[in-house]
């Protein structure tokens, strides 16, 4: 099909523009946006929307989730499946389903919580100050104004106010407890008697035939699997960018330009005393509110060295109270307005008078300043000329990918024409497999779903013309040709027939020493005997010995109603193994093991409460889905 198109390609564009203009000239770009509209509903919960963008700003969250957790190895298709784009909406309505219920209960976030939640948040908690420009940063890398961020955190913090009055309420059965920790402890006394296979060796008569039948019936184990030796060229924009040259004239006035990016504002240092008043307050409660504050006012005037002091044992804000009212540095408009107003009238070491905000009435002392810093240009330099080459890079990006498509296209017998032309490098692979392989990263061009199926196609191996140039990541392009192709084959038997005689004399010997050690199983059920066995060994869930698992789960599971009792087990590879239990006894009590099981029991039904708990609140926010919506994008790329 691709040679066709190559040589007929005015053919083809004539097609393309038959069926592709009637369909706007019949149906219209209006119908279109219509039901594009119509459609931007993914769900509906107690009322409100999940809208489209809402939902793919969650699979994109998800999917760098999960790209952090597993690395340069995750695949991103592992998300582009209904199963994945229903869990994600799930979440998305449990927790619209608590936050309606939330809001419905008012519950509230104060000033100070909330400043406190959003510097952990951000990392910025352990910080000497609060870095505003950083703040910013990170909050356009997420693609949000600091406006919407706190809204954000104050829905997180009213969920967790909700979660947490049911998740703290969890109770789990004492006697559960107690039983599981009876179970743990239990102790068995045991011996074994071993059947091993290399013992049964020298009993096995391996013919030829035999080998000949597992070699037809294990076809499979002796396939060499289809190669393939290909070279490859790739450009990107960090390809791009090392091909740029950068002028100290640009640097500067990029550095002149961008000033403001290296310019830390200025942030003042301040403590408070908060004692809270609520905008409604009765009147005889602001009286009282207020007299209390005058008073403590009084006393910081008096001896402003007191104030770290009166602020931990008066101050109502528990995020700074413990620290003497300590609010560490701030830039302007971090603060509420009259608050923010007030710390940046104050000289170093000043008390303001009362300062009335939506929380109630602040006491501040200015304890420190730190002016306009502005960083040099030496400093930042290195960072100036990396942007630049970035900024040049991406915007000759488009045309150099243009140029890489048309050329690995039009000259498809060789990669040395668009090497030359965007001075690339050629690179070479060998040994590639049709699937990627398992725990390897993706990001590895040998490894890369997509090259790998264009490389296996049947154009590139039968006629080794260059693969379309393909998008292996954003701003990646990538085409490569087949050096050499080696089909899938069968080992001969003669160069096998060593690894089958192992295996098949290893088999036969498993097979002798299961007989052998069942049949010694059966006697001794019917007439103890000790002759044999190892010594005595004590086994618990809690002391497993070297041991095969098999073996051990078999020991624990097995029933000791009656003693001495006996157990038999065939561990792969090794042979057969007969334990007997010879007594049974409760084990020490461990208090601190048993707090901690009783702990994990208390987390798993605060779990389960949970669940129950959202399940019913989404049953009452009657939850609405739009189907077509959730999967309309399913089938096309990963997010």
């Amino acid at each position: 099909m691709f040679e066709y198109i190559r040589t007929h390609k005015r053919i083809m564009q004539g097609v393309l523009l038959v069926i592709i203009f009637p369909s706007f000239a019949l149906f219209g770009v209006d119908s279109f946006m219509r039901s594009r509209d119509a459609n931007s509903s993914v769900a509906k919960v107690a009322g409100q929307a999940i809208s489209q963008q809402e939902f793919d700003q969650a699979m994109r969250n998800q999917l760098d989730r999960m790209k952090q957790a597993y690395g340069p190895s995750f695949d991103a298709q592992m998300l582009n499946t209904p199963e994945a784009r229903q869990g994600v909406l799930d979440d998305l309505i449990a927790r619209k389903a608590v936050t309606a219920e939330a809001v419905k209960s008012q519950l509230t976030v104060t000033e100070p919580a909330l400043q406190k939640a959003i510097l952990e948040a951000m990392g910025l908690k352990d910080s000497d100050s609060f870095d505003k420009e950083r703040y910013k940063s990170l909050l356009a890398m997420q693609g949000m104004t600091g406006q919407q961020y706190d809204v954000i955190m104050r829905q997180d913090l009213s969920i967790q106010q909700l979660v947490g009055a049911v998740q703290n309420t969890a109770i789990s059965s004492k006697t559960v407890a107690d039983r599981i920790a009876l179970i743990s402890e239990q102790e068995r006394d045991v011996q074994a008697l071993n059947f091993k296979a290399k013992d049964f060796a020298a009993q096995v008569k391996v013919t030829d035939e035999m080998l000949r039948a597992y070699y037809e019936k294990n076809a499979k184990q002796f396939e060499v699997p289809e190669l393939v030796n290909a070279e490859y060229v790739v450009l990107s924009n960090d390809i791009l960018a090392s091909q740029v040259a950068v002028s100290d004239a640009e640097v500067q006035a990029h550095y002149e330009q961008n000033k403001t990016n290296y310019t830390t504002n200025e942030q003042r240092r301040a403590s408070h005393i908060l004692l809270n008043l609520k905008k409604d307050a009765a009147e005889a409660e602001v009286k009282s509110v207020r007299a209390k504050a005058e008073a403590l006012l009084a006393q910081v005037r008096k001896d402003p060295s007191q104030f770290a002091k009166l602020a931990k044992d008066n101050s109502q804000d528990p995020g700074s109270a413990e620290r003497g009212g300590d609010l560490d540095f701030f830039a302007r408009g971090v603060m509420v307005k009259a608050f923010d107003d007030a710390a940046f009238k104050l000289k170093e070491g000043e008390i303001s008078g009362l300062v009335q905000t939506d929380y109630g009435i602040h006491i501040l002392q200015l304890t420190a300043i730190k002016p306009v810093e502005i960083k040099p240009l030496d400093q930042v330099k290195e960072q100036l000329v990396s942007d630049i080459k970035k900024q040049k890079a991406s915007k000759a990006y488009a045309e150099a990918a243009e140029t890489f498509t048309n050329t690995v296209y039009e000259q498809a017998d060789s990669l040395q024409a668009v090497a030359d032309k965007l001075k690339l490098k050629i690179e070479k692979v060998s040994n590639l497999n049709r699937q990627p392989v398992p725990g390897m990263p993706a990001t590895m061009i040998a490894n890369n779903p997509k090259f790998l199926s264009a490389i296996f196609s049947e154009d590139a191996l039968k006629k080794k013309h260059n693969i379309e140039a393909i998008e292996i990541a954003p701003n990646t392009l990538l085409s490569g040709r087949v050096v050499e192709y080696k089909p899938a084959s069968k080992r001969p038997f003669d160069e096998v027939k060593a690894v089958i005689q192992a295996r098949v004399l290893e088999a036969e010997a498993l097979i002798l020493a299961k007989k052998a050690g069942e049949t010694k199983l059966q006697a001794l059920k019917a007439n103890d005997d000790v002759n044999g066995f190892s010594e005595v060994k004590t086994m618990s869930r809690l002391k497993k010995p070297e041991i095969a698992n098999e073996a051990f789960l078999a020991v624990l599971k097995a029933d000791v109603q009656k003693l001495p009792a006996y157990v038999g087990v065939e561990t792969p590879g090794v042979g057969y193994d007969i334990y007997r239990i010879s007594k049974v006894a409760a084990g020490t009590p461990d208090p601190a093991r048993r707090a901690s099981e009783s702990q994990q029991l208390n987390n798993s039904a605060a779990q389960q409460d949970m669940y129950s708990y959202i399940e019913a609140l989404k049953k009452k926010a009657k939850v609405e889905i739009n189907k077509a919506a959730l999967n309309s994008k399913a089938t096309n790329s990963a997010p």
